[in-house]
């Protein structure tokens, strides 16, 4: 190993675990993160100050004065520009470690897209914030025999769980199936921002551990409240007739999205996601709405706010309705003002 990359990472180099070959393998890796928020911010950098050498990095959002309580790698000015999260968390990470490839992919993970962003990745981190994405994940990493690590956290709870395709049992084997109810999010319930810390860390601990080739697995999820201090491990065992890992029935694979608009739990929005994905000129766009109520275009996304609600356009056609929470409603704006 030359003489540059054993000073940059030296102290991580000098651990027996990892040493010279270790570290080769962490440059020659590459990492998908799914999600840019509390946890990937996190994920994102504990792997790019550990020298993996390519992380891409997905997220569909954009950057709100709200998430600086917990979602590292941002400032005020990220807030203020409304800059994507994936963009956001790239340019940071870029004056971090130029020695790397970081993507930025601004985008929603769904089933048209999962198998194409996992392309060239030998593991996948779960930074995801709802289970329809994690089901999702789940059936793509099994079917490309691609481990990954499972994190979620709220209130003052965090669990993380490492899933490799054949050796552990899978999300499903935890998780049957959705639940018949929605699970309510930190949107609700609030979170703790040392315990989103603390779970990103462990992820980042167990995807070290899988790309070193130090990974033994013995099927256990790991569950703390860490404000009470209780630390739990359960066992997980792999379900004989778990339709994902073992029948290779991967479901969520075939499923379109849940809906063409969702109501965002807890944030009084709804999110609007074409079809098909296609390519809008925002310039164009922000010039013709501009005749009509207040427009902001970064470069990125645009702005466009009217009659009390706030609509951010994608180039991909993907939009955020703020300021309902009926689809009906949202879908009439976004007819009325992208026209797609």
């Amino acid at each position: 190993m030359d003489n540059a990359i054993s000073g940059r990472y030296s102290r991580q180099v000098l651990l027996d675990p990892i040493g010279n070959d270790g570290q080769a393998a962490l440059q020659l890796a590459g990492v998908v993160v799914i999600g840019c928020g509390a946890l990937g911010t996190v994920i994102a950098e504990r792997l790019a100050r550990a020298g993996v050498g390519r992380i891409r990095i997905v997220d569909r959002d954009f950057v709100e004065l709200d998430n600086l309580q917990r979602q590292a790698l941002f400032t005020e000015e990220h807030a203020h520009q409304h800059m994507p999260k994936a963009v956001a968390a790239q340019s940071i990470l870029a004056q971090v470690n130029s020695e790397i490839e970081i993507e930025p992919v601004i985008a929603d993970a769904t089933a048209s897209n999962i198998e194409s962003l996992l392309e060239s990745c030998s593991l996948a981190m779960d930074a995801t914030d709802n289970l329809e994405t994690r089901f999702l994940l789940n059936d793509a990493c099994l079917k490309a025999g691609i481990p990954w690590v499972h994190g979620a956290a709220v209130g003052t709870c965090g669990q993380v769980m490492p899933i490799v395709p054949g050796e552990t049992a899978c999300y499903r084997c935890y998780l049957p199936e959705p639940p018949s109810s929605p699970i309510q999010g930190c949107d609700v319930l609030g979170v703790l921002n040392t315990v989103t810390g603390v779970t990103a860390e462990i992820q980042c601990t167990h995807a070290l551990r899988i790309l070193t080739g130090n990974f033994e697995p013995d099927g256990n999820m790991l569950f703390f409240d860490l404000w009470e201090g209780e630390f739990q491990y359960f066992n997980v065992d792999r379900r004989p007739d778990c339709p994902a890992c073992v029948r290779g029935d991967y479901e969520f694979l075939r499923k379109e999205s849940a809906s063409w608009a969702t109501s965002l739990c807890g944030r009084n929005a709804v999110q609007i996601t074409p079809a098909v994905d296609t390519k809008l000129d925002l310039v164009q766009l922000a010039g013709s709405l501009g005749k009509l109520g207040e427009v902001e275009d970064n470069g990125y996304l645009l702005i466009f706010r009217i009659d009390g609600y706030e609509i951010t356009i994608f180039p991909n056609g993907r939009a955020m309705v703020k300021g309902t929470t009926e689809t009906q409603v949202a879908r009439s704006l976004y007819s009325r003002y992208v026209g797609i």
